[in-house]
């Protein structure tokens, strides 16, 4: 099968970031005490979430988010989320607000109709973007 030649790499095995990761985390970046970090607070907005549901995903109580932002596991939650992001944004032509959208709202049906959201909330954003290697690929089913 020949790829259209436009087609670009969901995720870069080199730990680098694709144009989209990269971008994306440029949006939210912030210095916190001296060092730039990604902003809880700027994520959260971008994805039109609350606080207690980002902190929920993340796997901490709401104060971290507030007292720590900069916090490993805060940190490690928002790039996850920013690659599946950005891979999203990657198959859909580019477009973050329809990328949020499906992120969080898509009832994924390999995955008993869970939402993007919920499976990088429980540690499988590997499964998320290889569903969209799939699809990008031209699975459609």
């Amino acid at each position: 099968m020949d790829q259209a030649p436009t087609q670009r790499p969901l995720h870069d095995p080199a730990g680098q970031g694709t144009a989209d990761h990269r971008r994306l985390a440029q949006q939210l970046c912030d210095v916190v005490d001296g060092r730039e970090i990604l902003s809880p607070a700027k994520f959260i907005e971008m994805v039109g979430m609350d606080l207690d549901s980002f902190a929920s995903n993340a796997h901490v109580h709401r104060s971290t988010v507030i007292r720590a932002p900069g916090a490993e596991s805060i940190q490690s939650h928002i790039r996850t989320s920013l690659q599946v992001l950005a891979a999203v944004t990657t198959v859909s032509g580019g477009a973050l607000k329809s990328a949020v959208f499906w992120y969080r709202n898509e009832p994924l049906a390999p995955f008993n109709y869970k939402t993007a959201e919920s499976l990088v909330a429980e540690g499988r954003a590997a499964d998320v973007l290889n569903l969209l290697e799939s699809y990008q690929a031209g699975f459609v089913g």
